[in-house]
């Protein structure tokens, strides 16, 4: 049994030839699979019902189930997603009562090997990769189970999206392509993986690349991600720039605020001294919760005196909206676990 979702143009034409139908029919297909969202083949309303019961022999929509679903009292939508080996995964969709936009943030492997202390999702260590077929089926499964287009993609769900990146370049690709999603609208963040970054620079990417850096030195990223003992700030600061002289491109530098940890006046200085030659933007993020640590999430004033003195060396700062946190569905918070 075939599955049509994931499945480009040709790979259609080669079922609807077995079937003797035409490349008409195909492009049919095609249509009602990634910009209808169909759940079901009998959805396919312009295909004959004759048709219809040839293609049913042959083929199916999807075989991902949605395992359980969350809704925030912000709109946010949590959807833990099981694939047919029975592993799961959680895709979340953001929606912005003053925006036309619905993101979806999407992850890219099962579990995490990066282990960052601030997260939920390493805690599981790292599973397996997803397919680009796993990958693309949370933005169908979100789209067909709400009616509802996604305009932008953020690879910023569980995983660690440069450790699996040929499905999530094929993933882009279709997203671009087929979902018809401009690669501007497309975010992959990562912990820092030079070689990963390295290999985006030589593809020229067009969507935004975004680091989540979260730390102001050496000590402090060591702390919260052991990736730096890998991959180093200095060296990291090599790739950013190297990368952006390849590309053109402004990066995105994520850094999540931790209370007493990472949020004082030194640790903005510091930052502000790291970044000052990087064409970039900051977006800060307030801590969200998760167990198995101490953390705490910083004040108000905090934050918004931290904004202010990076604003003040010349960078775009913005503070990340807080959304789905009541479901944990924030950013750090997805498990890939139902309980």
């Amino acid at each position: 049994m075939k599955i049509l979702s994931g499945l480009n143009l040709n790979e259609i034409e080669q079922i609807t030839d077995e079937l003797g139908a035409s490349k008409f029919r195909a492009r049919q297909i095609h249509n009602w699979i990634y910009l209808k969202s169909v759940r079901e083949i009998d959805e396919m309303t312009d295909l004959s019902v004759k048709f219809r019961e040839e293609l049913k022999k042959a083929a199916t929509v999807s075989d991902t189930k949605i395992k359980v679903k969350q809704e925030s009292s912000d709109g946010t939508l949590k959807y833990l997603l099981e694939f047919p080996d029975g592993e799961c995964v959680e895709t979340v969709l953001m929606r912005f009562d003053n925006r036309a936009n619905l993101t979806a943030c999407v992850s890219s492997q099962v579990g995490c090997a990066v282990n960052c202390s601030f997260c939920a999702t390493g805690k599981r260590g790292f599973i397996r990769n997803l397919s680009y077929k796993e990958i693309i089926e949370q933005v169908l499964t979100i789209q067909r189970d709400t009616g509802l287009k996604v305009t932008n993609i953020v690879f910023m769900g569980q995983g660690e999206p440069l450790l699996n990146l040929d499905n999530v370049l094929k993933a882009m690709e279709i997203f671009n392509e087929n979902f018809q999603i401009g690669a501007r609208r497309i975010t992959v963040s990562t912990s820092g993986i030079i070689p990963g970054i390295a290999r985006l620079a030589e593809n020229d990417m067009q969507s935004t690349l975004a680091i989540s850096l979260h730390a102001h030195n050496h000590e402090t990223r060591a702390k919260l991600m052991q990736i730096e003992n890998k991959y180093p700030m200095p060296e990291l600061k090599k790739a950013l720039k190297n990368y952006i002289e390849k590309t053109g491109r402004r990066i995105t530098i994520e850094y999540l605020l931790i209370k007493d940890l990472n949020d004082t006046l030194e640790s903005a200085k510091q930052l502000v001294n790291y970044i000052h030659d990087l064409k970039c933007n900051v977006n800060l993020i307030p801590y969200n919760p998760t167990e198995k640590n101490d953390y705490q999430k910083p004040s108000g004033n905090s934050i918004m005196r931290f904004k202010s003195l990076l604003e003040q060396s010349g960078k775009k700062v913005t503070v990340r909206l807080e959304r789905g946190a009541d479901i944990d569905a924030a950013c750090g918070q997805l498990r890939g676990k139902v309980s």
